[in-house]
């Protein structure tokens, strides 16, 4: 899942990055909502966390424009404003929620939780193929009802192979959506070979019936094959 954050204040925006990717989330900074409007014009976002004292225009100002605009995007306030007015005006301009700064980051991340799960279809947020199965808002992953022990980046993986299943991804595919990199090169392959080794290991090692396929020279696939 991708989330937009747009908070001008450097080691907020950074802190919440790591707390949030700590989580499993996919994060994009924005330190102003010029910035944001860019980036909103370019990708696809799942949530925006949205800071209200921006330079330039103010959070209200980047709010009212992306709701007169038909983004629908659920937009999450975090805001040291903690007057009545500023939380009326906020969900009034069309904001989901509102959280008032200094925050628990627990509490943040159950309202993200739920904003994802009003925004979205329960369809899209559980992946599945056969018995592998992948919660995308509590970010879990089971095989055969057992936990998977999953890095950050084995998540995003499975979550792209899963999206993509039946289909061969190619290393650059992998490398574009996932590493971010437009050029594909040979230590950057190695890195993906490792990842999907280790991912392997986890998703197929303790079972009889693989899932995650290699087509040589061409890229991998996750499937089902039953005789």
């Amino acid at each position: 899942m991708k989330i937009l954050v747009i908070e001008d204040e450097i080691k907020v925006a950074a802190a919440l990055k790591k707390g949030l990717e700590a989580e499993y989330y996919d994060v994009v900074l924005a330190h102003t909502g010029e910035e944001g409007f860019f980036l909103l014009n370019t990708q696809t976002f799942d949530i925006i966390i949205l800071d209200l004292m921006l330079p330039g225009r103010d959070g209200f100002e980047v709010l009212s424009t992306l709701r007169r605009r038909g983004i629908e995007t659920p937009v999450l306030i975090l805001s040291a404003l903690d007057a009545v007015e500023n939380r009326v005006r906020g969900l009034d301009s069309g904001a989901d929620d509102y959280l008032i700064k200094p925050f628990a980051f627990p509490e943040l991340s159950a309202r993200i939780r739920l904003l994802l799960r009003r925004g979205r279809g329960d369809t899209l947020l559980r992946l599945k193929l056969a018995d592998l199965e992948m919660d995308l808002v509590s970010r879990k992953a089971t095989r055969g009802g057992h936990p998977l022990d999953l890095t950050v980046k084995e998540f995003e993986l499975l979550e792209y192979l899963l999206r993509h299943q039946g289909r061969i991804v190619s290393r650059e595919m992998l490398a574009r959506d996932l590493w971010q990199v437009k050029a594909r090169s040979t230590p950057l392959d190695n890195v993906i070979d490792v990842h999907i080794a280790r991912l392997r290991r986890k998703v197929d090692g303790p079972f009889e019936h693989k899932l995650l396929k290699t087509v040589r020279g061409v890229g991998f696939v996750l499937r089902e094959d039953r005789p």
